[in-house]
């Protein structure tokens, strides 16, 4: 007898795939499992990662979950960082084109106080390279067609900023964010606060609130929808 799969799927997503790419070997595997058609079947995911970045990606199956995208996507993140100081990136991560801006090597104490800016309630602009709609179009195909993007910027949260560590040029942290904060933008921000320029080099998301990536399977794990859980029981 076919079953038909409701519930969240907790991965640890590669660095190298998109979020997409991660929907769509699953969709797969429950289409297979339903006797469906991969376009048939739904399988969604809450806050995408970019493709350089890795960690967890909460994916949604079955419409009783897929429906729910929305309002489980505002929850909190967090994400251990590396920066890179510097040198600017036109994506405002390691896959754009680096411009060295600044040989200037800032002390830990000029570091500390520079995060020091970020936390609490800011005002922050998302990178030109994003999924944010601009009349309509993302803003990353805009920018990839050579156009001008302006995007305004909006309130969000760095609850804290923690770990630090500083060795020029590389500066990593962890930081507990609210939904919607750009760590590219925090990056870029941050190289400014500093003088020095900054692009982020490195990017893992360990937990979605209260889901962490200690919960997480490999996407090629044997077995891997017998993970499949509930939310209640997440």
């Amino acid at each position: 007898m076919l079953q038909i799969m409701q519930g969240m799927l907790l991965i640890d997503k590669l660095s190298g795939w998109t979020s997409f790419d991660v929907v769509n070997y699953v969709r797969k595997q429950v289409a297979e499992v339903e006797g469906k058609k991969p376009k048939n079947t739904k399988v969604g995911h809450i806050g995408t990662l970019d493709p350089l970045a890795t960690g967890l990606l909460v994916l949604l199956i079955g419409k009783e979950y897929t429906r729910r995208a929305a309002e489980l996507t505002k929850l909190d993140k967090t994400y251990e960082v590396t920066l890179t100081l510097g040198q600017t990136s036109t994506t405002a991560d390691g896959e754009g084109e680096i411009t060295p801006v600044s040989d200037r090597v800032p002390d830990k104490a000029d570091v500390m106080a520079a995060l020091d800016r970020f936390r609490g309630d800011i005002m922050q602009t998302p990178p030109i390279f994003s999924a944010m709609k601009v009349d309509g179009k993302r803003a990353y195909e805009l920018a990839r067609a050579g156009k001008e993007v302006k995007l305004e910027a909006r309130p969000v949260t760095i609850h804290d900023i923690h770990d630090v560590a500083y060795e020029y040029p590389i500066v990593s942290f962890t930081c507990d964010v609210s939904s919607g904060t750009y760590i590219r933008s925090l990056a870029v921000d941050i190289g400014e606060a500093l003088g020095t320029g900054a692009y982020m080099s490195a990017l893992r998301r360990t937990r979605i609130s209260g889901f962490s990536i200690d919960e997480a399977f490999d996407v090629k794990s044997d077995n891997l929808l017998t993970h499949v859980q509930q939310l209640d029981e997440a």
